[in-house]
């Protein structure tokens, strides 16, 4: 089983980014799907979510509005198109795939600053 992020990087506020998460070893189109972030010294928080077809999501409340969560069942992909970005939006964010069990990727920084 493998999740591997991308897209992070250094980004002014105001800017956009999209993140994306490419899984493997295992049926992608049966997991839930979410990304979440933790930045220092806090602890890690949802950012959102999206069931396994893709017909519903949620998002935390620092986000709604900002950030949109999207996934490609047959690329094995979930999505997380960042807007209007924030100091605060700082974090290190992970995919997490859920269903019986729990997997996360290896992280990927997104620092949100002039």
């Amino acid at each position: 089983v493998q999740l591997v992020e991308s897209g992070g990087g250094l980004v002014q506020p105001g800017g956009s980014l999209r993140l994306s998460c490419v899984a493997s070893g295992f049926t992608f189109s049966r997991f839930h799907m979410s990304w979440h972030r933790q930045a220092p010294g806090k602890e890690r928080e949802l950012v959102a979510g999206i069931t396994n077809g893709g017909g519903s999501t949620n998002y935390g409340d620092s986000v709604k509005g900002r950030f949109t969560i999207s996934r490609d069942n047959t690329k094995n992909t979930v999505y997380l198109q960042m807007s209007s970005l924030k100091p605060e939006d700082t974090a290190v964010y992970y995919c997490n795939a859920r269903l019986f069990s729990s997997y996360w990727g290896q992280g990927t920084q997104v620092t949100v600053s002039l």
